[in-house]
């Protein structure tokens, strides 16, 4: 395996699919200067009418993501930022959740939505949520939320020749972070969780950019005699369930990490289910560390309070063990 940056293992994924089907196509905002670097040199070796700028209105490439896709082409629709996916909106949720349905699996629409999602970087409010819960929703979409290289080019790889319309959301600020991928043709199913560290004392689901600082708690807390059993779901849609069970009913304890704002979140729904699942199971209360239901502040100092980080995850699996109380009588 070789270690390569995020945005690398998206660009790979992209080259390489587009110089084996001619029928992969990618527009949307700036893709042939590639702000964001991950579409960077594909129209100089697939050409303009396959890699394409597109006007700044995200409800034509989203509709044209549509019309393109029941054409027979593979889509990727950049929308540059995840936020801008609300501009384009109608035709993703009208049309392109609905229409294999509508068409009794007639239609199949290979399109992959992606976007830059999540706080971070003083991108400000319109620039900076995660809005993967209102995509979880739509009862026609998949929902991707890689956290390593590997899992950015496996999922893409998935997401490109899935029949059905995936919505694939890149963390911001974390393109240049490396990670080991597998040589070749590496797949990840959609639908498929990863178990990144194993614990006993606690089930702690990571989505997306939450799994790097989880982990980091999960690393602390193990030398304080804790053993975090730390599962990234990869896809919110589909969800593993099975696996986030599993390892609840496995240490009695829940938390779940999402960068997402508390109400109707993925944590929410994640919660939800395990309590109507693993009920018997549960030793404590289930516990949510997410974003406070308002808009995140261009404000560095604010944005950073506001974020979940090591320091909240950490402190939420003390209090769920009872550790907290008793570290602060010894100190």
């Amino acid at each position: 395996m070789a270690k390569k940056r995020m945005i690398q293992a998206i660009n790979e994924t992209l080259d390489r699919e587009m110089a084996r089907d001619p029928k992969v196509v990618v527009f949307g905002e700036d893709v042939e200067i590639s702000l964001f670097g991950d579409t960077r040199g594909l129209k100089d070796k697939h050409g303009a009418h396959r890699v394409r700028n597109m006007p700044i209105s995200e409800t034509v490439m989203s509709g044209m993501a549509v019309g393109a896709a029941a054409a027979g082409y593979k889509v990727v629709c950049h929308m540059m930022f995840g936020n801008f996916m609300y501009t384009g909106f109608d035709s993703i949720a009208n049309q392109a959740s609905k229409l294999r349905y509508m068409t009794a699996g007639q239609i199949a629409l290979p399109i992959v939505y992606m976007g830059v999602f999540g706080g971070g970087r003083s991108a400000a409010a319109q620039h900076s949520d995660a809005m993967h819960p209102m995509f979880m929703n739509l009862g026609g979409i998949k929902v991707a939320l890689p956290a390593t290289p590997a899992d950015a080019m496996g999922l893409l790889r998935s997401a490109i020749h899935d029949p059905n319309p995936v919505v694939f959301l890149q963390a911001a600020g974390r393109g240049g972070e490396q990670g080991e991928v597998p040589e070749g043709d590496h797949v990840v199913e959609l639908g498929k969780a990863s178990t990144v560290r194993e614990g006993d004392d606690v089930t702690v689901v990571a989505i997306g950019a939450m799994v790097r600082p989880a982990m980091r708690s999960a690393q602390n807390l193990a030398e304080e005699g804790i053993g975090v059993d730390l599962i990234d779901p990869r896809t919110v849609v589909p969800l593993d369930r099975e696996m986030i069970f599993g390892s609840v009913r496995k240490t009695g304890r829940l938390v779940v990490v999402d960068e997402a704002r508390d109400m109707c979140s993925a944590a929410s729904h994640i919660a939800a289910i395990c309590a109507d699942q693993c009920f018997d199971a549960l030793t404590a209360p289930i516990r949510r560390v997410t974003v406070p239901d308002v808009a995140l502040p261009y404000s560095p100092s604010l944005e950073k309070a506001l974020l979940p980080n090591e320091g909240s995850i950490s402190d939420t699996i003390r209090r769920l063990l009872g550790k907290a109380a008793a570290e602060t009588e010894e100190a």
